[in-house]
């Protein structure tokens, strides 16, 4: 009773309780019968259990004793009928056992005969049974059915607690067949007792040939259905020796992978009998442990044996391997679930997972319980890239990851059991047959059709096979190293079309396509820097509004597009003058540190004309792309600061000096004049203190826009720090450049009054020209600087009054003849 569980012995335990309660209450009710009678029925019950078969799948026999227990129950008392169940049911247990009954397994087999025996007396016997219809056959039928019923439930009840089963799935399997039978034994019954009423109950004698054609009929059909279950057993060895042979080609890919998938066998397949899965399920995961990685064969081997990360391409690579694998293992038509397993082993409990993303119950359970112990082995491993873990802190690592990615039921089994699934799994560890991959055959010369040796790769005994396996990796390589030049080269330039078109020239052999559209994010719109192949007047013309089109969505969304199609893009959408014959677009965002910095699109003529290779060749890309894209901007930003304004965008004092000297210089060639005008805000210091510095910059942007518009194409206009700005006006006259300081004064006092809602802004204007006052710009600037404060002092004197909406008539404008 030690050995067995708290569940089992409390069950035996009310199965004898049951059985004294039903001889105690018998044994009240007993009155001596006919002695010759009961022994004779005790003799045939006994002589019965010799007739026993061996039930397939359990440590149980079947004997045809139940019949005579079914003739007592018509012919003795109850008390009677009770012996003569427990004796035939003890001496079946103790005639020839396969196995030497406990004094466990005695009790409970003579305690549940007794049950049995009892519920079928009292359903004959019942008086609702009676008055329904009193017939012996009938009331037969419906005692035989209860003898039968609670004879295999609680036999099925003790097997399934012990060997942690479901108790109907043990009873379907091995006695839902046996209950023809005892209906046929109800027969017998009901034989005996009329043959007993008109002959005598000595002729009972004849009917033992009839119960041993029954014994020798279920003997020989369990015997074929031994014989047939012992072949379909030697045929699921073939099969599961098959699927390690398959393993061997996992194991030719990653040597260190053999023990991983036992060790990954053995722990499933506990973890699955706690949960108690089916058996289909039970065979379905002990494959599939085997064959879950069989997928890995279509990713280049440097990949896997990679001693370090992975790049986001590399495990694009890596993760078609459950759906190669799938594919691989639905050609082989297994009895059981494998392939779904096989497919779906990475997934994640929160729906995380690949390939499809399933979650939670979706996921199937030999997949949830195959992806935590895979994890828990793979980090308790040594692996190319990094050391294994202590086996407590790999199991720590998963039990973070309960409820994320792995099933909370699986955790905690393996929580609860993992020191003793170790040591299950190292007496279990089973070494597969290494393949002589490094061995020579000198043998044979050469075929009969010659050798070709012009070729440069040599013909391996794997055959055609293996020349394409090994021509794909070569491939990979050469991939790889194009990858590796072109973000080397990327990052030699500064200047943005030069970045731009050494991407696109490197791309033109890396990837096919009619056109490539390189855009730039620029006030949440996309401007296209550089365009190229077809309808690239179509392209270079277009203006993305964020979040627009193919590539607005690419940019908004930072994800990439396959396959799109490129009359989305918007600008020409539904807009017959702008039409593309290009039917498919590949784009991916262009990100650098501080977000993303455009998109690079693909165009091609065809349908369907890009491929998962291609998008992971322009992700392996894009992100180089974009930083060097990013310090691209930053660079010409910062050559453009370096010679412009930040507040009014005017250029500064030293792009300013290099324009005068130019200007100058082609003067002094052409003999021409040329006018500068140096102008200064009356009163800024008051807009700023009483208005605050905002609308001080606001004064100073509305000024610069307003000398802007005020010039010809050729003029220039600077902003010389503070509120002091210049004109330069090459070829003006003393009236032309009269006329446009006024124009300026109008302008610019208008602007201040209406931005600040009162006369307080004003302008002082000097004008000087060359070479009247000067040959070089010093001189020239500190001229028109002398003149404009001898107009702000004329401004100071008229302090009280009111600024004109005008220049005044004496408008103090210089001019050197």
């Amino acid at each position: 009773m030690k050995s067995l569980s708290t569940g089992t012995r409390l069950y035996i335990a009310l199965v004898v309780v049951a059985s004294l309660a039903a001889v105690w209450w018998a044994a009240a009710q007993w009155r001596p019968g006919p002695w010759l009678q009961f022994g004779f029925y005790v003799i045939l019950g006994l002589a019965a259990s010799a007739l026993k078969v061996n039930l397939p799948g359990i440590a149980g026999t079947m004997s045809v004793s139940y019949v005579f227990v079914l003739v007592s129950i018509v012919e003795l008392n109850e008390l009677e009928t009770l012996v003569v169940a427990a004796c035939s049911v003890l001496a079946q247990s103790l005639w020839k056992p396969r196995i030497r009954p406990r004094p466990v397994q005695l009790l409970f087999n003579v305690a549940s005969a007794v049950c049995c025996a009892a519920a079928g007396d009292a359903v004959f016997h019942a008086r609702w049974l009676r008055a329904l219809d009193g017939s012996v056959p009938v009331q037969l039928f419906f005692a035989s059915c209860a003898y039968y019923l609670l004879n295999t439930v609680s036999v099925a009840g003790v097997i399934a607690l012990s060997e942690g089963k479901r108790c109907r799935q043990v009873w379907r399997e091995n006695f839902l067949w046996t209950a023809p039978q005892y209906l046929f034994g109800a027969a017998l019954a009901a034989l005996i007792h009329a043959s007993n009423r008109y002959v005598g109950w000595q002729y009972s004698l004849l009917v033992l040939p009839a119960v041993y054609l029954v014994h020798y009929s279920y003997r020989m059909y369990l015997e074929r259905l031994e014989e047939e279950k012992k072949h379909v057993s030697e045929m699921a060895d073939l099969h599961l020796r098959t699927v390690e042979a398959l393993a061997l080609a996992i194991e030719a890919k990653d040597e260190g992978t053999h023990n991983h998938l036992r060790r990954v066998q053995v722990y499933g397949i506990e973890i699955a009998k706690e949960l108690g899965v089916s058996e289909k399920e039970l065979q379905a995961l002990e494959a599939a442990a085997l064959l879950h990685d069989i997928g890995k064969l279509a990713v280049p081997e440097y990949i896997i044996s990679k001693p370090g990360r992975l790049t986001p391409e590399e495990f694009e690579k890596i993760k078609i391997h459950p759906v190669v694998g799938a594919e691989i293992l639905e050609c082989v038509n297994f009895p059981s679930p494998v392939v779904p397993i096989v497919r779906a082993h990475h997934e994640k409990w929160n729906g995380t997972g690949y390939p499809d993303g399933l979650k939670g119950e979706e996921i199937p359970v030999g997949a949830r319980i195959l992806a935590a112990v895979d994890c828990m082995d793979a980090l308790a491993t040594e692996r190319p890239y990094r050391r294994a873990l202590p086996v407590d802190e790999a199991m720590e690592i998963i039990r973070e990851e309960s409820g994320k990615s792995f099933d909370p039921r699986v955790v905690e089994i393996l929580g609860r059991r993992y020191h003793e699934l170790e040591e299950l799994a190292r007496r279990n560890s089973v070494r597969f047959t290494r393949l002589s991959k490094g061995a020579r055959v000198f043998r044979g010369e050469a075929p009969d059709s010659g050798l070709d040796t012009t070729g440069t790769a040599p013909r391996t005994e794997s055959g055609e096979r293996s020349l394409d396996f090994i021509n794909s990796i070569a491939a990979a390589r050469q991939e790889v190293q194009m990858l590796h030049e072109v973000t080397r080269d990327l990052g030699n330039s500064l200047s943005l079309h030069e970045t731009l078109s050494l991407l696109a020239s490197r791309l033109r052999h890396m990837v096919p396509h009619h056109a490539i559209a390189i855009y730039v994010l620029k006030e949440n719109k996309l401007l296209p820097q550089y365009v190229d192949g077809d309808d690239r007047r179509l392209f270079t013309s277009l203006e993305i509004p964020l979040g627009q089109g193919l590539s607005g969505w690419v940019v908004e969304n930072k994800k990439p597009v396959l396959n799109g199609s490129p009359s989305v893009e918007a600008g020409y959408l539904n807009d017959p003058a702008k039409f593309s014959t290009l039917r498919s677009a590949l784009s991916v965002p262009l990100e650098g540190l501080s977000g993303v910095v455009g998109a690079l699109t693909l165009y091609h003529a065809g349908a369907e004309a890009f491929t998962r290779d291609h998008l992971r060749i322009l992700l392996a890309i894009s992100s180089k792309a974009g930083l060097t894209i990013e310090n691209a901007l930053e660079y010409g930003q910062a050559r453009q600061s370096a010679v412009t304004d930040q507040l009014t965008g005017l250029p500064n004092t030293r792009s300013l000096f290099l324009q005068l000297d130019a200007e100058l210089g082609r003067c002094k060639r052409s003999g021409t004049r040329l006018a500068i005008l140096v102008l200064d805000l009356d009163r800024f210091k008051q807009v700023n203190d009483r208005f605050g510095h905002l609308k001080g910059n606001q004064i100073l942007e509305s000024t610069g826009r307003i000398l802007r518009e005020s010039c010809r194409e050729y003029d220039y206009v600077a902003r010389m720090g503070g509120d002091e700005f210049v004109m330069v006006l090459p070829g003006a006259t003393e009236s032309a450049a009269t006329s446009r300081c006024a124009h300026v004064f109008e302008r610019i006092v208008e602007m201040g009054r209406l931005t600040l809602n009162e006369d307080l802004l004003s302008v002082s204007i000097g004008v000087a020209f060359s070479p009247d006052d000067g040959a070089d710009a010093e001189q020239l600037l500190a001229a028109a600087d002398k003149r404009m404060y001898q107009m702000k002092q004329l401004h100071h004197a008229r302090a009280g009054q009111p600024v004109q909406n005008s220049a005044p008539a004496d408008f103090p404008v210089q001019v050197v003849q």
